[in-house]
């Protein structure tokens, strides 16, 4: 049997005529090889070059977890985890919020994943506290709401804190007073008092949040709140608002006519 000899870009059969069929053979290759590849393959990489040619804004949500997704899990599709994640807690902010073991509590998420979303929601608090820590609050009242809601919104649990200012308004720290359950922190109107007395207060704000979503004040939310202000004027410490957050708005104790 007469071999095919090889010529230059493919090869001849025993005629001299190439053989067409040997030649595309690298070709059918390349594109088995091609159908054989995952979907997603490339991904990340035009995902970044459309990230950094349109800006992180114009991407949607899940697009903007996946590139979070990215730093710790470094291999796969992490399309469809980010998907989940959003559906689990309802918006990207949803996400942020949630705490340690609410994510890893979503398949696919671990202690390092969780982590780093973790990480994110801490440097835009981080950076909410900055805003509203260089200038008086009560004239920076939009970062304050911003702020707030960034720390309060989607957390789980109810959370009283207390926003102790200076004789100037400007925020000297934001304590957590008590945490509680799904519906109710307990609130002791003398250690606000007296906490604030401790930082040289000259006001307070207060700040709660309804994790069920709905801002709106209860009646023991308005009960406390004159307990706390009571105690506060005997003091001469002006108690400036009370704000109820939830992932559906803010409320406003003095906007409300309430104090």
């Amino acid at each position: 049997m007469v071999k095919p000899r090889a010529i230059s870009g493919g090869l001849e059969d025993a005629s001299g005529q190439p053989d067409l069929w040997a030649a595309a053979a690298p070709a059918r290759k390349a594109a088995a090889a091609k159908a054989d590849a995952p979907h997603y393959l490339g991904h990340r990489e035009r995902l970044r070059e459309r990230a950094l040619a349109g800006g992180l804004a114009a991407l949607p949500d899940y697009e903007v977890l996946e590139l979070l997704l990215f730093r710790a899990i470094p291999r796969g599709d992490v399309k469809p985890l980010a998907k989940q994640l959003l559906a689990r807690f309802g918006s990207l902010a949803g996400v942020m919020g949630a705490s340690l073991e609410e994510l890893k509590t979503v398949r696919g998420v671990g202690e390092g994943v969780a982590l780093d979303l973790k990480l994110g929601h801490e440097v835009a608090l981080r950076s909410g506290r900055e805003a509203v820590a260089r200038r008086p609050v009560i004239s920076s009242w939009s970062a304050l709401l911003a702020y707030v809601k960034t720390a309060l919104a989607h957390e789980a649990r109810e959370q009283f804190r207390v926003l102790f200012l200076d004789k100037k308004n400007q925020l000297i720290a934001d304590e957590t007073m008590n945490r509680g359950t799904v519906d109710h922190a307990p609130v002791y109107p003398r250690e606000v008092v007296r906490r604030a007395l401790e930082l040289s207060a000259s006001a307070i704000i207060l700040v709660h949040n309804h994790p069920g979503g709905d801002p709106t004040p209860s009646v023991a939310d308005v009960d406390m709140t004159k307990q706390v202000v009571e105690a506060a004027r005997a003091l001469r410490i002006t108690v400036h608002d009370h704000l109820v957050v939830a992932r559906h708005g803010t409320a406003s104790f003095k906007a409300l006519g309430l104090l």
